[in-house]
């Protein structure tokens, strides 16, 4: 793919509460980029970081940029930025966000209809939030075009090479890339999720049993040996399990299942097939399908990249 010939002009919104980390970053990633672009030469970014009171005044952007924040700011009421945002998108702006800046985007009513991403943890709130967005949060990165949506508190970094390669092309991803140590390609939301059973509901019979799963998932965890388990007809479980937890039995085990093995690939020293029969699972090629089917990547990978060294 050839370098695109021309940069580009990018607004960073410093709203209140924003990641300082994200908001001086990706304008350090850009200048460091620059330099790394110096040999190809008409092509720069340029950022500017601009808070609420300043954007009516900013000059054409190519793209504007909603960092992540710490603080749990989620911007409701911050009408004049959405306006903004709306009217900049609808102009020809490209509009960019990490984690929870996709919030801001959500409220300036562009990403209805549209693929987008936040932090994994976000899901559920994001979903109620902004119904008719069509969220895919085991993505880091997804990619619409004039919409650009990166998801977790650190993906800044991934968006911020993401739009390096945009307007400054692929050779200089890679030398900024080799330059400030960062991986390309290759990470996914998925990798790093974790299962967050829903244990807030009201029913004391499914709530007890959850407990019992947590501390049994070698053993026979099928819809029968469960509606024993609880004295409830497998009808009744499968209604009540599932109103309760949002999930099917099925896929509630699944993910129980692979949380549990994630721990002892972290922690342990069990080999993957031991790992397998530890958790319930008797077949090792489908323990295998079903670990890279939820976390996006192999167990020996998941080992690879988070096994905790022992001091």
């Amino acid at each position: 793919m050839p370098d695109p010939p021309f940069g580009a002009c990018i607004g960073i919104i410093a709203y209140d509460g924003v990641q300082q980390s994200a908001l001086h970053g990706l304008g350090e990633m850009f200048d460091v980029a620059n330099r790394n672009a110096q040999e190809d030469a008409g092509r720069k970014i340029t950022h500017q970081i601009l808070t609420p009171s300043e954007i009516a005044a900013a000059a054409k952007l190519d793209a504007i940029i909603l960092p992540p924040n710490l603080t749990g700011a989620r911007g409701a009421e911050d009408h004049d930025l959405h306006l903004w945002i709306r009217d900049r998108h609808l102009a020809g702006t490209a509009v960019c966000s990490a984690c929870a800046g996709s919030y801001w985007l959500g409220y300036a009513g562009i990403l209805d209809g549209r693929p987008a991403t936040t932090h994994w943890a976000l899901e559920e709130d994001f979903t109620s939030t902004f119904p008719e967005v069509h969220l895919s949060p085991e993505h880091i990165l997804v990619d619409d075009n004039d919409i650009v949506t990166a998801g977790g508190v650190m993906a800044w970094v991934d968006l911020g090479i993401h739009l390096i390669g945009r307007w400054l092309g692929p050779s200089v991803v890679s030398r900024t890339c080799r330059q400030m140590l960062i991986d390309p390609t290759g990470r996914e939301q998925s990798n790093y999720r974790s299962f967050r059973p829903n244990m807030g509901h009201n029913d004391p019979v499914i709530r007890q049993l959850q407990l019992w799963m947590e501390s049994n998932t070698e053993a026979d965890l099928t819809v029968k040996a469960l509606a024993l388990q609880t004295g409830l007809t497998e009808r009744s479980l499968h209604r009540k399990f599932s109103n309760s937890t949002d999930l099917s039995i099925n896929r509630y085990v699944q993910e129980l299942r692979v949380e549990k093995a994630k721990g002892l690939l972290e922690l342990t020293v069990l080999s993957i097939s031991e790992v397998c029969w530890s958790v319930g699972y008797q077949d090792v090629s489908a323990f295998n399908r079903l670990f890279k089917s939820i976390s996006g990547i192999s167990a020996g990978e998941y080992r690879h990249r988070f096994k905790i060294s022992a001091p």
